[in-house]
This record gives structure tokens, sequence and C-alpha cells, in this order.
């Protein structure tokens, strides 16, 4: 057996066991019995365990040290060096640290879970507290130049480090204060009332199912259920699952969430066949990820021509208290600026605030200026300097959502950066097709086609920042996304 074939069977050993860990995540965060969840977490422990340890293995090792200078195939040299820095982080974690991290998170994940149910931030705290601590030390492990949160943000968007994100988030964070400023000024009254009718789940259900079909999203590699918190998880490029969440009192939340979702599973599903079983077969970044799922949510769908296109079929299926809506007071309503407690429900233009307030507490956290029992204040604070608005429970606050309890520091910046380089391709993709008929048109396998040849296939082929450089001939701009913000709602609420 030549040494390529070996590194290749062990990354589909590797793979085999991440599959399993994956349909186990999925069932626990949508079918899993309560009393299940104890010793399941014990089995998500001992899985991660393996690959940690098969990641970290002599054999790995040896193989990555000879292929680095013989191998000749693109996909294997791309493979090694992804497989080579995975080693060297992963290996500066003893197994039994690893272990109990990635136990403690699961059992976290439950405890979230509780937590929201009674509306207390206590019962999540001490395991907030030890997930804390294990991202501080793993941080230390890694290593970092300047700031301690950078050697976690590099596991979500690699390159990406607080000194390059700072002033990005200084400049947007200006912006976006601004535009809300003049909307709260304006003498447009939109009406979200309107749109604020009972919605029965099983008719958002088919409503969310033919978006997600007319996406292009391939539903015998796929499938949509329910959960408290929505996600898309990739068990294997061939089985790329969609969750959300309904509110029959608000359409919104499932809608726009599933098409996110969604936006995600496109993304996973269109990798290059070549890649898939191997360490590349998924997408490159957090940053990269979210820019899929923003672009179909927000630059798709909640367009006019979106909406000119599926008003129609949204009716079809909505109850009568719909059926007399126009159509401007519709998509002014689906696009009506108002700060709001949750994120997953926060319109586009503050949407990116409620990410700059994570992303500041967790840096915090990690740099030890902030302690996570002092959290549900800060978080209310931070509400209220920004958005002007302050939750009255942990559960409208700190504990919404199910990052930190998952022990994913770092992952949050990735929303608002993903929602820069969506903005950046979003420009791109219109100086290359006419996007706007199409989009009117509800075909959308031109947009599809063209996300999947500049970014969806290559997986992890490319870095980041690679792509974004390649596709628009630039590095990271916040500019296109505040000029898309403010041109969109200088039209909505004529300021």
């Amino acid at each position: 057996m030549t040494i390529e074939q070996q590194f290749l069977d062990l990354m589909k050993e590797i793979t085999a066991y991440q599959e399993a860990l994956a349909l186990i995540h999925w069932d626990l965060r949508t079918k899993i019995p309560k009393k299940g969840m104890e010793q399941r977490s014990e089995v998500i422990g001992l899985l991660s365990e393996k690959i940690h340890q098969l990641t970290t293995s002599e054999k790995m090792k040896t193989l990555i040290d000879q292929l680095k200078t013989t191998a000749t195939n693109p996909v294997i040299k791309r493979a090694v060096a992804e497989s080579e820095k995975e080693y060297q982080k992963s290996s500066k974690i003893p197994d039994h640290e690893f272990k109990a991290f990635v136990t403690l998170r699961s059992k976290a994940e439950t405890v979230w879970q509780a937590a929201r149910e009674q509306n207390d931030f206590s019962l999540l705290q001490p395991y907030l507290e030890q997930l804390v601590e294990y991202n501080k030390k793993f941080a230390g492990y890694w290593g970092y130049q300047e700031n301690k949160y950078d050697g976690l943000l590099d596991n979500y968007e690699p390159g990406l480090t607080t000194a390059i994100l700072d002033p990005v988030f200084d400049k947007l964070k200006l912006a976006l204060a601004d535009l809300v400023e003049k909307i709260s000024q304006s003498k447009v009254d939109v009406d979200v009332n309107k749109v604020l009718h009972y919605f029965p789940k099983q008719a958002q259900e088919q409503f969310s199912l033919a978006i997600l079909e007319k996406m292009g999203y391939d539903f015998a590699a796929g499938r949509l259920d329910e959960t408290i918190h929505p996600f898309a998880i990739n068990i294997n490029p061939k089985d790329v699952r969609v969750t959300t969440r309904y509110d029959e009192q608000d359409f919104r939340t499932a809608v726009f969430g599933t098409i996110h979702e969604g936006g995600h599973a496109l993304y996973e599903q269109n990798i290059a066949p070549e890649l898939y079983q191997t360490i590349l077969a998924t997408g490159t970044s957090m940053g990269i990820h979210e820019s899929q799922s923003l672009f179909w949510e927000n630059f798709i769908g909640r367009s006019k021509g979106f909406w000119q296109s599926h008003l129609s079929l949204f009716k079809e299926m909505a109850p009568a208290g719909f059926h007399a809506l126009d159509f401007e007071s519709f998509y002014q309503a689906i696009n009506e600026v108002k700060p709001s407690f949750i994120r997953i429900e926060a319109d586009e233009l503050t949407y990116s605030l409620h990410i700059i307030i994570r992303y500041e507490l967790e840096k915090s956290l990690i740099d030890g200026d902030l302690q996570v029992k002092d959290l549900p204040e800060a978080w209310n604070q931070k509400m209220e300097d920004y958005l002007g608005i302050r939750p009255a429970t942990d559960k409208q606050g700190v504990l919404q959502d199910i990052h930190w309890s998952a022990g994913d520091f770092g992952y949050f910046p990735t929303y608002a950066l993903g929602y820069m380089y969506a903005a950046q391709l979003n420009h791109q993709l219109r100086q290359t097709i006419d996007v706007d008929p199409i989009i009117a048109s509800g075909d959308f396998e031109p947009i599809k086609a063209w996300l999947t040849e500049h970014v969806h296939r290559h997986g992890k082929m490319k870095k980041p920042l690679e792509i974004i450089q390649d596709v628009t001939g630039e590095g990271l701009n916040p500019d296109y996304l505040i000029d898309y913000l403010t041109k969109k709602y200088q039209d909505i609420y004529q300021f």
C-alpha cells in the first residue's frame, strides 16, 4: 500500500468517527429523550477522544512527515497541510483533558436547556466557569502573539486576529449606530403587526420545505427538523441536515431561520466529490460558512425580488389573516428595524450589534477582565448601551445562545464577519450576472451555480481569505455591507 493510500485510509477512519459523532449531536439537539442525555454525553466524550487519538497518533505524524515533501496530488498536499495544522494543535492537549472537556460541554448543553426552561443562569454558571478555564488553557497550549483570544479565534477563522477585527468592528459599530439613530427619527411608520398573525406550525413547515427546494437544497441528501436553537449539520456531503424553530405568532423566525440554515447546507452539499472522506470535505471557515447562510437569508430572502415571486405561494399556505396584505406593507414589515433581545430574531441592520456584544463579552472572559458570575449583568448593560433595551430575564438575555455551553469561544465574531463577506460576494456576483431578474423569476439555479463554482466546491482546498481575495480582488472590507444597509434602509425609511 502506498503512503498516500495509507494517509487516505487514515482520514477515512477519522471521518467515519466524525460522522457517527455528528449524528449523535444531531440526535442530542433534536430527538433524544431527556433521560438519555447523560449517558450520551459520555459516548460523545469517548468518540471524541478516539478522534483526538487518531489525529495525534504517531502514524499520522509519520505520514505527514513523509508526504510533506513527496505528495504531488493537489488534494493530498492540501489535506496534509490541514492535517499537520490539526496535529500540531491537537497534540498539545493531553488526551484526558480533551476527553474531559468534550464530556463537560455535552453535559453543559443539557444543563443549558434546563437553565433556559427554568430561566436560571445559576444552573449553567459552574459548567460555564469550567469551560472558560478550559478555553484559556487551550489558548495557552496553542499559542498566540498578542491576545489570548486569538488562539481561539483561529479555530473558526484561520488567520484572523483581534488586531484585524477590532478596527473593523469599531467602524461597523459606528455606522450601524448612525443608521439606527436615523431610522428612529424617520417619519415612516413600518407596521410589523400586519404580519404578526397566527400561522400554524404545519403550514410554516410546508412553506419552509418549498423554499428550501427552490434554493436547490437536495432532500435526497438531507432533511428538515425542529429544535430549540436552529442549526445545520454536515454528517457527510450526502447527508446534510437542517433544523428550524417555529413560532406560530411570528412566522419570520422559522422562514428566515430555515433559509439561513439552508444556506449553510448548500455549502456542504456542493463540495467537490474528490474531497469526500478527507479533512477538506467541509467549509473552509465559519466566516465563509456564515457568508453563505447570511447571503441567502438577507440578500436573497429579504429582498423585494424574492417576495415578488414568492408572496403568492406564501399566501396560499398562510391563514386568512395574511390574504389581504399588500406587497409594500409586507416587504416593509419583514424588514422592520427595531432593536430586539433575541439574536436569531434580530433585523438585519441591528444583527451585527448582537454579535459585537458577544465578541466583546467573551474576549473579556478569556482575558480575565470579566468573571462568569458577572456575565448576565454585563450582557444586560451592553444590550442597553448598544441597542437601548435591557433584558428582563436570563432566557431573554444571556441564556439565549447554545455556543458558550458548547465550549465554542471564538465562534461568535464569524457571524458578523460572514455578513461582511456576504456583502462583498453579493457585490461581485452583481458585477457578473443580472441578479434581480433571477431572484424575481424564483429560479435560483444561476445564483447557486455561481456560489458553488466560487465557494462551495473548494471545501478547505482554499483558505478563507484566499476565497475572498480570488472572488472579489480584495481582502475583508466592511464598506460593502455598510453601503448595502444604508441604501436599503434609506429606501424603506426615507431618510
